[in-house]
């Protein structure tokens, strides 16, 4: 399916040497503030208290939220569980006070709202299990990269698993640059998005990768650098509908989903944006600078018969 189709190839790999500079200092300065800022984790991550409460009626979590921000807990988090009238709070560490200390202040501020609030259950997350939450996260990152290098090494080629790594560590790490930079709190749900923008981001490159190939062996008098550019540009109507459809999906979470879905959906911003950034513009210029040639990846000979293309006939 395509909306438009572009006739004349758009020249991507001219401009490839200063878009990857750019890309080179963004990535830099987002190494820069993961080192000094480093991120802001959520309980998830650094242990606190988890305080179940149950209502008579719907709760209104905003009123929830602002009581513990009176509290001195700006920024916890504060859902809705199991049903409407449920609310889960994970609240971090306060100094000098214990779990049970820390869930029998709040719910008092609660009870002085609203009387019918019913304790369900206080649970104290240690940091031993926030270790393991992190040690368990980075291995399943690791998991995917090393996955995605050996199905891409094995559909195509190591120099195009090599690139796509490349572009896809770059959309990661400026994601996790932002989450940095502007202390945005990094929960499980935000690792979850990072995980997905890999697998997303490694389809696009796929799928131009695909492309690169296909052109290969039906253009050939064309060079490596005008078959990047023509495979590029034939996809562009699809990346459109694909992105376009999803960062729709993505951004109705980020309007009207609410605070526990909003830097989810954040993320997935960030990384569906960077995505099609980097599948054009840097993994298939890595690609490029690597060296790929049409041996690469044409191993037979091919003969392609096609009125329309003034190269057909040709053994390649």
């Amino acid at each position: 399916m395509e909306f438009f189709r572009i006739q004349k190839d758009i020249p991507f790999m001219r401009h490839a040497l200063v878009l990857n500079a750019v890309s080179a200092a963004t990535f830099v300065a987002a190494v820069f503030f993961l080192v000094v800022n480093g991120l802001n984790l959520s309980v998830e991550f650094t242990g606190g208290t988890v305080i179940e409460v149950a209502y008579d009626q719907a709760a209104d979590v905003q009123a929830v939220r602002d009581t513990l921000t009176g509290l001195g807990y700006p920024e916890v988090q504060v859902q809705n569980f199991g049903s409407a009238s449920d609310v889960l709070m994970r609240l971090p560490s306060a100094a000098g006070q214990t779990s049970g200390q820390q869930s029998e202040l709040v719910l008092a501020a609660l009870r002085a709202a609203d009387a019918s609030v019913v304790l369900r259950r206080t649970e104290y997350v240690g940091p031993q299990v926030g270790q393991e939450l992190v040690t368990n996260g980075l291995l399943a990152l690791g998991v995917v990269i090393v996955g995605i290098m050996i199905y891409l090494a094995i559909r195509f080629e190591w120099k195009y698993a090599v690139a796509a790594i490349i572009a896809n560590l770059h959309d990661v790490i400026i994601i996790l640059g932002f989450f940095a930079f502007f202390q945005w709190e990094f929960s499980l749900a935000v690792l979850a998005a990072v995980l997905a923008v890999l697998g997303y981001s490694v389809n696009e490159s796929v799928v131009i990768f695909d492309r690169i190939r296909e052109s290969f062996r039906r253009y050939r008098k064309l060079s490596t650098v005008q078959v990047i550019d023509h495979a590029i540009t034939s996809t562009i109507s699809r990346t459109i509908i694909t992105h376009g459809s999803t960062q729709t999906m993505v951004l109705s979470m980020l309007l009207f989903g609410g605070p526990t879905l909003h830097y989810f959906a954040l993320a997935l911003t960030i990384g569906i944006l960077f995505g099609i950034y980097s599948s054009v513009f840097v993994a298939a210029a890595v690609a490029m600078w690597l060296g790929i040639r049409r041996e690469d990846l044409v191993k037979n000979k091919t003969t392609v018969e096609d009125p329309e293309d003034p190269n057909s006939g040709a053994v390649v």
